[in-house]
């Protein structure tokens, strides 16, 4: 069917009062009917129809006199050993059948790999620079029907359990049972800071590195204490003049300051694209690792379309 020539929507406006009528009007209509309007219209005959839906003729029949008690128009007039639709009835099926398809659509019951769905994936600015145009060309290539919405992760625990988002990809873990998680890939640490530094071309011992300021990404999660335990340990009273929830403003200021900070390996080889950032290399730091995982909910993967894109992220890295 052609919906290109159907009348535009009507936009209601915020605090409509029409929309307490849309309600009180859809309440007194058993929209079981128009399901049976439609099965009598497509095949054009109610013993036809009551075949289709598993019900008698009489059935049927009861119901489009329900239908005409509602609308203005006896809607199907006899013809041979069928019926034929009103100009009324047809126009109601530009409608109906458009109404049934996207409630349909939305709720793709069969769960259909080929529907449109939008996946909703959260995460932090700088996980998500390193890791979506990864997700995105992997999904891209396998399920291209699909769209990607990214979002903030501000309680990954509860956004995942309230299925406020799909998917979380971050360094965290998470203890609620009712989660699961995919390890993606560990990333090492690096000390960094800007080109022609002081530091640099120093032999690196923590008692050199005790010189400078740090800035510090601030990145809350209980399962990461162990590893900021560690760093500490090897860089003990060091200096934080600035802290921030960015490690794109972290960059900045390093590129332009003799600042020091410590971010994955991965993240450093994406900034120092755009500041001017430099490696100090520092072994005992290097040894240690950040893992970036996929999380979900466990329920998800009832869900063969989620399940699919849990799969196909997985095997993107």
């Amino acid at each position: 069917m052609d919906y290109n020539n159907l009348p535009a929507k009507r936009q209601l406006a915020p605090g409509s009062d029409e929309k307490p009528q849309i309600f009180r009007t859809l309440r007194n209509i058993d929209l079981n009917l128009l399901t049976i309007f439609e099965a009598v219209y497509v095949h054009k005959g109610i013993v036809n129809a009551a075949k289709i839906l598993n019900l008698t003729p009489s059935a049927i029949s009861q119901s489009i006199q329900k239908l005409r008690a509602i609308f203005p128009d006896p809607l199907f007039i006899r013809k041979g050993q069928g019926v034929t639709p009103t100009a009324y009835a047809t126009h109601l099926h530009e409608y109906i059948s458009q109404g049934l398809e996207s409630i349909l659509g939305a709720l793709d019951l069969t769960g259909s790999h080929d529907k449109q769905r939008t996946i909703t994936i959260g995460t932090a600015p700088s996980v998500g620079a390193l890791v979506l145009p990864t997700i995105y060309q992997a999904v891209k290539r396998e399920a291209p029907q699909l769209l990607l919405r990214n979002i903030p992760v501000d309680d990954a625990e509860s956004q995942l359990s309230q299925f406020q988002t799909d998917l979380i990809v971050d360094c965290n873990t998470f203890g609620a049972r009712a989660l699961g998680h995919n390890v993606l890939y560990a990333d090492s640490l690096v000390l960094v800071c800007r080109k022609d530094h002081p530091a640099c071309g120093r032999a690196q011992v923590p008692e050199l590195l005790r010189e400078y300021e740090y800035a510090l990404f601030v990145n809350e999660g209980f399962s990461l204490n162990h590893l900021r335990q560690r760093v500490n340990e090897l860089f003990p009273e060091r200096l934080i003049s600035f802290s921030s929830y960015n490690m794109f403003t972290i960059a900045a200021l390093i590129g332009s300051s003799d600042l020091l900070t410590i971010m994955p390996v991965r993240l450093f080889n994406l900034l120092r694209q755009h500041w001017a950032l430099e490696q100090i290399p520092f072994a005992p730091l290097n040894a240690e690792s950040i893992e970036i995982s996929l999380h979900y909910n466990k329920l998800s993967l009832r869900d063969p379309i989620l399940e699919n894109v849990i799969n196909i992220i997985r095997k993107a890295f």
